[in-house]
């Protein structure tokens, strides 16, 4: 029998928490966080409010206004982040500089971090900034999981191509471990397999297969 997948449940009565410039300023590090980063211009935000059926994350016709850590809230336990968005944005060096500070601070101290999703926009994948997430995930053992974004831009037969040829480039240099799929969030394409990669970090998959550890 196939069953709901329960973070679609969580997904869609998500809130807002806070916004944080600094890691002090984030809620108390315990229970499951999943963060949400790509370059400022590969749609991010859309992928979010996609995925939570609400318009948690702002969409701007400007990218690179993310210029905060954002907290949504699935339950007590459970919680989404919208990282800043990186390469894109024209902003201050200063204030470039800061974000990457405390973001690096964010990704390195958090204990309740169980994964990473990284949106690449499928027409421009692997970007300096994406290569430097892969460097990281891989360093410091953090789950990554990679959204093509905006699939819909290309043909299937084009987009299966680039996904392909992506996952081959990271096998080779990053090893097996890090997950890839197509997404697209007019299209709400690659919906499931993105919920069963948080529901598997956040622990909500189903265990009744694999009790024994």
């Amino acid at each position: 029998m196939q069953l709901k997948n329960p973070i679609l449940g969580l997904c869609q009565q998500s809130t807002f928490m806070l916004s944080a410039a600094k890691v002090d300023q984030c809620p108390d590090d315990e229970g499951f966080e999943v963060a949400f980063a790509g370059r400022s211009n590969a749609g991010k935000s859309s992928a979010l409010n996609t995925l939570t059926h609400a318009s948690l994350a702002r969409t701007s016709k400007t990218p690179g206004r993310t210029q905060l850590l954002n907290f949504f809230k699935l339950d007590d336990e459970r919680r989404l982040v919208d990282l800043p968005g990186y390469g894109y944005a024209k902003v201050p060096i200063p204030l470039k500089q800061h974000w990457q500070r405390h973001l690096e601070a964010y990704l390195g101290s958090r204990e309740s971090l169980k994964g990473l999703i990284l949106m690449m926009d499928i027409r421009h994948p692997m970007t300096d900034f994406d290569l430097l997430m892969l460097d990281w995930a891989v360093a410091s053992g953090m789950p990554m999981h990679i959204l093509l974004t905006k699939a819909d831009k290309l043909t299937y037969g084009a987009a299966k191509n680039t996904l392909l040829k992506v996952q081959s480039e990271i096998r080779k240099g990053w090893g097996d471990a890090i997950t890839i799929q197509l997404f697209s969030a007019p299209k709400r394409m690659g919906l499931e397999e993105a919920y069963t990669v948080l529901a598997n970090w956040m622990e909500l998959a189903d265990k009744g297969s694999d009790e024994a550890e």
